[in-house]
């Protein structure tokens, strides 16, 4: 007798709550009580986020946890911009001639980005105009990571010695028609490892950059005796091209002498050069490429305490360099720190100035309607040490990701700060994360 109206009230009930728990929700995530640091809008202080459909849509105090679907929670932490670096080598493959094209020295992006905090990455010239479509295929189709690439000057891209000395095989033409093919892929051109006395290498890259235009980015190799970095500065790049491994070069006393290369500082008076101080009023960036032997304290720490600081941190991340001195991206922007660069500008260099830089300037934020990239970091205080080729230095601080957000979505959570704790559905290997 009752039967019809209980299983009434019954669907009535389950109808109130679906819908309830359909729209009850302002916002897919609430990130509460960190302190934000985001340069491009110069917000440094406590501030919650609020996240919807893969897009920040608030950046305010006292964001409503309720109206969040997801809270995390951010108190004593950090909130930035997701990190990014425009100097990596993840072409990786099974060419064991290939080196960083197709082979064995490079990494897949994932698994090192999301643990630092970095959601954006440039590839560092790993592939050229000959095998760019493959890295697409084989690394940017198939990374949750963005990957971005700088198209090698070098037709096989960084292969080794015998292709990348090869001047025969630098095409200005070829390489700026591949970068036009796939501008929402390629940023920039890349010259690498070519060792000599000889300008061409710099004058066919600078042209394909030209002709594409789009930003080169110089590792200025070597050469005996040195290529001045003055004329590199002031005749062959444009403002807005970068100067990696800025830190870089002989040691200046013979006991790590790395093929030939001029530095910035002079080593004599611990002063930066003139003429490189010029170099950036022009537009020069100067980028640090930290790489397994591309840093020097003797360099790094005299241009710091003078406030000449690099326009953009990056890690030259491959696998001579994942766990020597450079280890990741928050290792070494806690080593500029311990050098004496201020947080804030440690920051600027890992977000909102590589984003300038590779004119990408949809990145880099937290502006409201920018994709929600986001780091959550722990700024540990301590006695930590860190080292390079020519020392060591001690420092106070060490930051530590404590969360990455890519798309809107967690995709690193060491510490379990997020309820409820939603797993996003396992990456498929030929569908790569959707952009909003």
């Amino acid at each position: 007798m009752h039967k019809i109206p209980l299983l009434f009230l019954a669907l009535v009930m389950l109808f109130t709550s679906s819908t309830h728990a359909q729209t009850s929700y302002t916002y897919s995530m609430v990130i509460k009580g960190g302190h934000v640091i985001d340069p491009k809008n110069k917000i440094d202080e406590l501030m919650d986020v609020a996240v919807n459909d893969g897009k920040i849509v608030l950046v305010a105090k006292n964001i409503d946890a309720k109206k969040g679907r997801q809270v995390v929670d951010a108190k004593g932490l950090y909130v930035t911009p997701g990190l990014i670096d425009i100097h990596v080598h993840f072409f990786w493959g099974t060419d064991l001639q290939g080196t960083y094209r197709n082979g064995p020295l490079a990494l897949p992006a994932d698994g090192f980005t999301f643990p630092a905090g970095v959601t954006t990455v440039v590839d560092a010239g790993s592939s050229g105009w000959k095998t760019f479509e493959t890295f697409k295929k084989q690394t940017i189709d198939r990374s949750q990571t963005r990957v971005f690439s700088e198209l090698n000057i070098v037709g096989e891209g960084m292969a080794g010695g015998r292709f990348e000395n090869n001047i025969d095989e630098m095409d200005a033409q070829k390489t700026a028609e591949m970068a036009k093919k796939y501008p929402e892929n390629i940023v920039g051109v890349k010259l690498a490892h070519f060792n000599g006395h000889r300008w061409e290498p710099t004058e066919r890259a600078v042209e394909a950059g030209k002709l594409a235009n789009i930003p080169v980015m110089i590792d200025f190799g070597g050469a005996d005796p040195y290529l001045p970095l003055d004329s590199l500065f002031s005749v062959k790049l444009r403002p807005g091209d970068i100067y990696t491994h800025c830190f870089g070069g002989d040691d200046g006393v013979g006991i790590n002498k790395l093929n030939g290369r001029e530095q910035i500082v002079d080593i004599k008076t611990n002063k930066v050069k003139p003429f490189v101080l010029k170099a950036r009023e022009r537009g020069i960036i100067f980028d640090v490429g930290f790489g397994g032997a591309s840093f020097l304290f003797s360099q790094g720490t005299p241009a710091i305490k003078s406030g000449f600081f690099p326009n953009s941190i990056s890690t030259d991340l491959h696998t001579g360099s994942m766990n020597g001195p450079m280890k990741s991206m928050p290792n070494i922007m806690s080593l500029f720190m311990a050098i004496g660069m201020p947080f804030k500008d440690v920051i600027a260099a890992s977000t909102w100035n590589p984003a300038k830089e590779i004119k990408h300037e949809e990145l880099g934020s937290l502006s409201v309607g920018s994709g929600a990239d986001i780091a959550i970091f722990n700024l540990r205080e301590g006695a930590f040490g860190f080292y390079a080729r020519d020392g060591q230095v001690k420092g106070k601080n060490r930051l530590e990701t404590e969360m990455t957000i890519r798309n809107g979505n967690i995709v690193y959570n060491l510490n379990a700060i997020a309820t409820p704790n939603i797993l996003p559905a396992a990456p498929q290997s030929n569908k790569p994360i959707k952009e909003h």
